[in-house]
């Protein structure tokens, strides 16, 4: 599906209603597309061009629509090599996340059936779903940010472009207390958002809000592009499943 074809169905369409799976798909694709290229772009600044070029070029023909699903295992191809490259995910979370949007629309064209593509889309679904809850439940068993301790060491000891005003937060033990479970008890209750498609969305911007905090504090700028690449998926995982 075209840049084009997408406008034309209205990006408010996706926050008003469901998602058809087509539809779902193209916006990821789309999305997709913008975050691996700005990725591809930093790696371009420094002068590494062997793998990069190429990937910017696959971007840009996926954001066009042009060569049906090729583009796309393309890009999947080129972050497989590089894992064997870079020896791992060197981004970590954000390269992950990258690799498993890749593979599931990767088997979701290549399904034999609906049935598959359906379920390779839900595998994300629940995956993004997953991300947050359990980053949730491994901070509220940790005491430290029961006691609203680890956002403190995070501002006051970090390696993180933080600003020295920023880092003066350390020094609000009750305010960090209120943000830390703020944080844990929004992602723990996300999975019940899905009970809804209002609340989903509602919980998707809030989401949306919190990777752009944290690329605004620490620099965690690939964390918001890539997890807004899955959103499409859930919206439809909602409306197919609820």
């Amino acid at each position: 599906m075209s840049v084009l074809e997408l406008m034309q169905q209205g990006l408010t369409q996706g926050l008003t209603q469901g998602l058809t799976q087509g539809q779902a798909m193209g916006w990821m694709q789309l999305l997709l597309s913008f975050a691996i290229a700005q990725q591809s772009l930093e790696h371009l600044a420094r002068g590494d061009r062997m793998i990069f070029v190429p990937r910017l070029g696959l971007c840009l023909l996926m954001a066009l629509g042009v060569g049906g699903a090729w583009p796309l295992w393309g890009l999947w191809v080129i972050s497989l090599a590089m894992l064997w490259r870079y020896q791992g995910p060197y981004n970590g979370g954000s390269d992950k996340m990258t690799m498993l949007i890749l593979s599931c629309l990767s088997l979701a064209h290549l399904a034999p059936t609906p049935f598959w593509q359906e379920m390779a889309l839900s595998y994300l679904a629940v995956q993004l779903v997953l991300s947050y809850f359990v980053s949730g439940w491994v901070k509220v068993v940790n005491p430290e940010w029961q006691r609203g301790e680890a956002l403190r060491d995070v501002f006051r000891f970090s390696a993180y472009p933080v600003s020295e005003g920023l880092r003066e937060l350390a020094d609000r033990p009750r305010f960090l207390f209120v943000m830390g479970w703020a944080v844990i008890l929004f992602e723990l209750v996300f999975p019940l958002a899905l009970l809804d498609p209002v609340a989903l969305k509602l919980a998707l911007l809030c989401a949306a809000g919190f990777h752009f905090s944290n690329a605004c504090f620490f620099g965690l700028n690939r964390f918001f592009w890539i997890w807004l690449c899955a959103y499409p998926a859930l919206i439809w995982f909602q409306d197919r499943i609820f």
